[in-house]
């Protein structure tokens, strides 16, 4: 095994990078949208025991394989398993990485234009009821071609960097600066006069609303969330140091990821039952429903700023762990220099973006987004997380896993026969259940 690859520098960067890869969108904007749809409380319960269940396994797998390999996808299968058989699952992890920064992109794009509207007002200056009507002209407009361009050149210029003044540097702004927000947030949301009944939706279950639909969608929200099956975690395990303790360091990622995701329902739903809005927007919820609000609001255009701050700030520090996947794969099997690989993967990904940002408008026919949305998510990620909790828990040699697991610090960790247990038969049936729902 390899000791001469970088390493993060300090146990700080480490939990901010790994906080970073998981935290985006997927906490801010989806999660807020399907607890709303599914119904709140009930919705939050199932959330948080899918995390513990499937998340914290999920999360121990991919740094067990990622630390032992000291490589990226897929070479991380190839010394684990000493042949190429295996490869395939670290192929259709970089093959995901790419459909995923090509429409994540164009989002995060639109959240640095929405920075701008807030930063001039525009919001303040336009009827509430042309927002719809607003947002569809600019998403299907070359306008949002070019802040998804934007967004992409930031993301090369931190890939640039490499790990240490690269990754963990900015993580370890930008990651205190998106709590920072979440609270300031939080604490303003908590003087809303909706702020009892948008909590009570939260927080209180209705288990009457419990639905195998929401179960599912719970499911699917705790292994998206935690950013799983593309092999992020697998990429920044293969920086950590030996001393790094595994299993405590999954188990602070998911409480800080989850932590952020109940975060952002505390913001979002007082701020919805205030204003008389529905929390079973959907998708609309953040770029049509919430300027509403912030347009109602005193200080309106400071937080509507701030908030799509922290949209672009989630975004960035997500696209910087989905493209280290790619540019840890050209480093590791083609042997290109970190500089080339960052302008190969930042290319194609703009000619790729380009592509799923005018399937709203031009390339509407088409509709790449949509597409490389599903392929993604619903076929390659999830049977990415069920071939790295199989390969690890029955096909890795198991005094390695052991060995990256149960050991920390010279004590044995008490919760390693669980996660064992869990990566082998809970974690691996969670995501095929999530797998099959997604395709029906």
């Amino acid at each position: 095994m390899s000791t001469s690859r970088t390493q993060f520098s300090t146990k700080l960067g480490i939990l901010a990078a790994t906080v970073g890869s998981a935290v985006g969108l997927g906490n801010i904007w989806r999660f807020p949208y399907e607890a709303g749809q599914g119904g709140g409380g009930a919705f939050l319960i199932c959330y948080i025991l899918f995390v513990f269940l499937i998340g914290v396994p999920a999360i121990c797998a991919e740094f067990s394989l990622g630390r032992f390999s000291r490589s990226g996808m897929p070479v991380a299968y190839r010394k684990a398993a000493s042949s190429r058989r295996w490869d395939f699952i670290g192929y259709a992890s970089v093959i995901a990485a790419f459909l995923i920064i090509s429409f994540y992109s164009v989002v995060a794009g639109w959240t640095l234009e929405y920075i701008v509207d807030s930063v001039l007002g525009l919001f303040q200056s336009t009827p509430d009821s042309s927002r719809h009507a607003q947002f569809a002209d600019f998403t299907g407009s070359w306008k949002a071609v070019g802040w998804m361009v934007v967004f992409l050149l930031i993301n090369a210029v931190v890939m640039l960097g490499g790990v240490q003044k690269g990754i963990e540097r900015v993580s370890n702004i930008l990651m205190p600066l998106l709590f920072l927000i979440l609270i300031a947030f939080c604490i303003n949301s908590l003087t809303m006069s909706g702020a009892s009944e948008g909590l009570g939706f939260l927080f209180k279950p209705d288990f009457t609303k419990l639905t195998p639909e929401v179960v599912l969608g719970a499911m699917g929200q705790a292994f998206f969330s935690l950013s799983l099956g593309m092999g992020c975690m697998v990429t920044y395990a293969s920086y950590f140091g030996d001393d790094t303790p595994l299993i405590k360091t999954s188990i602070r990622i998911a409480l800080l990821d989850t932590l952020v995701a109940i975060m952002a329902g505390i913001i979002i739903f007082p701020a919805v039952f205030s204003f008389g809005m529905s929390p079973a927007e959907g998708p609309t919820l953040v770029f049509e429903v919430l300027p509403n609000i912030f347009h109602a609001m005193p200080g309106g255009r400071i937080w509507s700023t701030l908030f799509f701050i922290l949209l672009a700030t989630a975004s960035l520090t997500s696209i910087i762990s989905v493209s280290e996947i790619i540019v840890a794969f050209l480093c590791d099997d083609l042997s290109m220099s970190r500089r080339n690989a960052t302008i190969v993967v930042t290319a194609i990904s703009i000619v790729t973006g380009m592509l799923c940002s005018l399937s709203f408008g031009p390339l509407a026919n088409l509709n790449l987004f949509n597409l490389f949305d599903f392929i993604s998510s619903n076929i390659l990620m999830t049977l990415g997380g069920l071939g790295i909790c199989l390969f690890v828990g029955w096909k890795m040699d198991s005094k390695e896993v052991e060995n990256q697991l149960r050991h920390e610090n010279g004590h044995k960790n008490a919760l390693y026969r669980y996660i064992l247990f869990c990566i082998r038969y809970v974690a691996p049936a969670g995501i095929l259940i999530v797998f099959i729902a997604g395709l029906l």
